[in-house]
């Protein structure tokens, strides 16, 4: 695979707590323009692996490049202005509103319009 079809790579990327391997010699590729999924057990190091990727986390050892910049010792907010980003899983909802309804209170933030009721 041509090197700029790479968007995000890692090489034998780890990270260790205490002893505790939670990602241990990840070899990631994944390809400009296509969609990938990380998948496995609950423990697997799935939420490990993606912290490791916006700098939530720093690596035990390992590097990560993005559009073929080593991103390996970068900051989180430097991160970030490069595109990586993370979002998070939030279930909460307001269970007295209709589905409609918990679906516009999450875009009233973003479109800057207050809630029509």
């Amino acid at each position: 695979m041509p090197h700029e079809d790479l968007i995000l790579q890692t090489r034998s990327l780890s990270k260790s707590f205490k002893g505790f391997d939670a990602v241990r010699d990840v070899n990631l590729r994944v390809r400009r323009g296509s969609i990938h999924a990380l998948i496995g057990p609950n423990g697997a190091g799935k939420t490990t692996c993606f912290n490791l990727l916006t700098k939530f986390l720093e690596p035990t050892t390992g590097t990560i490049v993005f559009n073929g910049i080593d991103i390996t010792r970068e900051k989180p907010a430097q991160i970030a202005r490069r595109g990586v980003i993370r979002s998070f899983q939030i279930s909460a909802v307001f269970p007295h509103l209709t589905v409609m309804e918990n679906v516009r209170i999450g875009l009233q933030r973003q479109l800057g319009t207050a809630y029509q009721f």
